[in-house]
């Protein structure tokens, strides 16, 4: 029921290269979606869309920067012209700088801001013009983190840019809705990424997994069935502006 709506639209996920993204877009293909896969690592790109190919996916890759409004505006326009207009997009390109907020350069500042809120809002912007422009209902998931619910230490400046998605997912549900376009927000707990393997092996990941409420940290495959809610067409209808935590509990102590 979740993958109605989801079959022959086209998907744009960001950050796809790796990590989540990657596993948000196989997790689209596999519902019959056409993907486009974009991020900086063009390398990675190829190999995950040959992997969806030979599973009987549509896949094309789009080079992405999302800190470049130059190469958002080029990659809608890609999958526009390749595979029609952008019907679902996975704003999930992301970074971090760890810092203590005295310590914050201005260089990191501008790094963390211009990909985690700039680049996501100019990407669901050129997106949201072709479903408005071709009357699609649209769906647009926005990737924040339980650090724009909770501030995490020594993460200052992701925890505000997480935050800031946070609000701007409410202001894209107000104004888009209106074009049957829906705006949701998914907000991951701590998920066992290749990013996360050397953290969690560590004196800091063991003080950390024992602060979670099941001792445990969550699984790629744990937001697969939100994600497919939060595009699917019918089921999604009356989902706007929704703020989901996927935490296993831990914004709930």
């Amino acid at each position: 029921m979740s993958e109605a709506g989801i079959a022959g639209r086209t998907a744009l996920v960001t950050g796809a290269s790796s990590g989540l993204g990657a596993r948000f877009a196989r997790v689209l293909a596999a519902a019959g979606a056409k993907l486009v896969l974009a991020a900086r690592r063009e390398d990675r790109l190829a190999a995950l869309a040959s992997e969806l190919r030979e599973d009987g996916a549509e896949a094309i890759t789009v080079p992405l920067d999302v800190a470049s409004l130059a190469s958002v505006k080029y990659a809608a326009a890609r999958a526009e012209a390749e595979l029609g207009p952008i019907g679902i997009l996975v704003n999930n390109a992301g970074i971090s700088r760890q810092a203590r907020l005295e310590e914050v350069s201005e260089a990191d500042y501008d790094d963390v801001m211009n990909t985690n809120l700039k680049g996501a809002f100019f990407m669901a912007q050129a997106a949201a013009r072709q479903m408005i422009a071709h009357r699609i209902e649209g769906r647009i998931v926005n990737i924040a983190s339980i650090a724009g619910l909770r501030a995490l230490g020594q993460l200052g400046t992701y925890s505000m840019s997480k935050a800031a998605m946070i609000q701007m997912t409410h202001a894209m549900a107000r104004e888009w809705g209106r074009y049957g376009i829906n705006t949701n927000a998914i907000c991951p707990g701590y998920i066992a990424t290749e990013i996360s393997e050397d953290f969690v092996g560590a004196e800091g990941g063991r003080k950390l997994l024992a602060s979670l409420p099941r001792r445990r940290l969550g699984e790629p495959r744990d937001l697969d069935g939100l994600l497919l809610l939060l595009c699917a067409g019918e089921p999604a209808r009356f989902l706007n502006g929704s703020i989901i935590a996927a935490d296993d509990g831990y914004t709930s102590a």
